[in-house]
């Protein structure tokens, strides 16, 4: 027994030589394992000089798998610091190499993708880092860790500041100015303050929306359902039997995600589908029904990763605003059907809007209101003549008067339109068809003007009982207004407080007030134009949630389609 083990201590000990020696032999071998950490910086700087000649060579690709963002960029910071690795040193991490990393990991916080600064990479690279005493003597790790941080932080910085629905100028320009001014001098005022949080909020937009927006995504994120599910095309073409069969796999297929029915062989006959609908509207708060919709497939096609895709989207939308708002301005967001008068970041009041039918959408615009015109005429736009009046008068000539509206040619006369062969008229005709004003005017009481090509403004509506419906996209494009009088009084008073010489001031609130009621028509000139903004934002923050609206001209879709899931 005494023999044996001492035969096994002998072998365990050669072994253990075999083994050492061969572990001296393959660190001889390979150049990249850096037994004495002080060395280990400059051979990550020979290492990033090559690396990053490969990849301006390779579009951006520094080996099979990886590919930097903005290699140009990335080069031009490293060529000023001579090649110096940036985020460790001597094999070790620095301070700030924490904080972007998780900033990169935890990204989704701030309405950001992970994967878009090689947040899967980065994270087995630290973890094998930071696990392993032989992985941290590889140079070729600490180079490649290196250059993904410093990708990675141009990137973000990129999307914190510009976002990515705006033309790519930061990353893309080739004026090396631009690439100092932006890129490489706020990574050297990172590495020279060392104030992360503080730099990073410095590149965000100012506005108090959008960081009420940014409270809220912790918690959408943290009960997020990640899963992703069918979308469907909506409506489909009816009498096209290809289509509509089409779209009926789709809902079958999206029902079973839902687990609202059962896996069939073939398309459900039309009771599985219609039970399976109404059990989809039961667990969803729809009316059971059973009957597929615009409700119901906008159900269907709303979860969390398209809120999610939406939130990025809005956040990038107000990095499109001016960097500094108006001190007073008006606000217009076409989804929410509101407006909002706002004064240094305080919102004065807010009013129900109607906005735009899909088919004849309210346009996004910046302007100013210019003037003001009490019991307004109308004049019906040629799209509306075309689509709904010239059909109808082409069976009944009379159908004009029938409406209260009149014709008049191209010196003002009025036509009888029963003189008029409208069988010969297709894409418009050589009339004016208009409203007088009245109470009765599709108009209302008062019109807001503002210079814009499109053609829409802000009224009063003789309609004003649709005002109580939750969707209220219904008009031709302009924006119907339910509080019209406190937005005329309020651009009155405005007015008069910016005036300097008030004797000059031709109205007052009073004025409208008494113009009002004794129907007067009047056109009021606004010499202090106050600012309008019409957009459309489909989410917003509200206490700490996110309120999501509509996206009622599937606007948010194709944005999210073209720069961010990129199909």
């Amino acid at each position: 027994m005494q023999n044996s083990r001492s035969t096994y201590h002998i072998l365990f000990i050669c072994l253990s030589a075999i083994l050492l020696a061969s572990c001296n032999n393959s660190k001889e071998k390979d150049p990249d394992i850096i037994t004495d950490p002080e060395t280990i910086n400059s051979y990550v700087a020979t290492n990033i000089n090559s690396a990053l000649n490969s990849a301006n060579i390779k579009l951006g690709r520094i080996d099979d798998s990886t590919r930097l963002n903005l290699p140009g960029v990335v080069k031009a910071y490293y060529i000023k610091t001579d090649y110096q690795p940036m985020w460790s040193s001597s094999g070790k991490w620095l301070n700030l190499t924490d904080s972007l990393y998780r900033l990169i990991v935890n990204a989704e916080n701030e309405g950001l993708f992970p994967k878009d600064y090689h947040a899967g990479e980065l994270k087995f690279l630290k973890d094998s880092l930071d696990a392993d005493s032989l992985t941290r003597m590889n140079a070729t790790w600490w180079t490649k860790a290196d250059l993904l941080l410093t990708d990675g932080f141009m990137r973000l910085i990129k999307d914190l500041k510009q976002g990515k629905l705006q033309p790519d100028s930061l990353s893309l320009s080739k004026d090396s100015v631009l690439v100092d001014k932006f890129f490489i001098t706020t990574l050297t005022e990172l590495m020279e303050k060392k104030k992360f949080s503080e730099l990073i909020n410095s590149l965000q937009p100012k506005h108090k929306s959008y960081w009420e927006l940014k409270k809220g995504i912790k918690k959408f994120v943290d009960g997020m359902d990640r899963n992703e599910y069918t979308r469907i095309s909506f409506p489909f073409k009816r009498g096209d039997a290809k289509d509509s069969l089409y779209f009926i796999k789709l809902l079958q297929k999206r029902l079973l995600e839902s687990n609202c029915i059962d896996s069939l062989t073939g398309l459900p006959d039309s009771d599985q589908l219609f039970k399976a609908i109404k059990k989809y509207q039961l667990q969803h708060g729809l009316e059971p029904d059973g009957k597929y919709g615009k409700n119901v497939v906008n159900s269907l096609n709303t979860n969390d990763v398209e809120k999610f895709n939406r939130i990025a989207v809005t956040l990038d939308k107000y990095k499109q605003l001016p960097e500094k708002m108006p001190a007073k301005y008006i606000w217009v967001n076409i989804p929410g059907y509101y407006l909002r008068v706002v004064e240094s970041d305080t919102v004065l009041f807010e009013s129900k809007v109607i906005v735009g039918k899909p088919e004849t959408s309210t346009p996004m615009l910046t302007s100013e209101i210019s003037d003001m015109i009490i019991y307004p005429t109308w004049t019906v736009p040629n799209s509306i003549i075309v689509d709904q009046y010239l059909p109808r008068l082409k069976k009944n000539p009379g159908y004009i008067s029938k409406i209260g509206l009149k014709l008049f040619d191209s010196k003002g006369e009025v036509v009888d339109p029963l003189t008029v062969n409208w069988s010969k008229y297709s894409r418009g005709i050589p009339y004016k068809v208009m409203q007088g004003s009245g109470d009765n005017n599709s108009l209302g009481v008062i019109k807001f003007n503002f210079n814009n090509p499109y053609y829409v403004y802000l009224h009063d509506t003789n309609q004003r009982y649709l005002f109580k419906n939750s969707l209220r996209a219904l008009s031709h494009g302009c924006v119907r207004v339910q509080d019209w009088e406190k937005l005329a009084y309020y651009i009155a008073d405005h007015d008069s407080v910016k005036n300097k010489r008030r004797d000059s001031l031709r109205y007052t609130a009073d004025s409208i007030k008494n113009w009002i009621a004794k129907k007067e028509r009047r056109r009021i000139d606004v010499k202090n134009h106050i600012p309008l903004y019409i957009r459309y934002f489909s989410c917003e923050g509200i206490n700490g949630t996110i309120k999501f609206y509509e996206d009622i001209y599937g606007d948010d879709k194709k944005l999210i389609d073209r720069y961010i899931v990129k199909k």
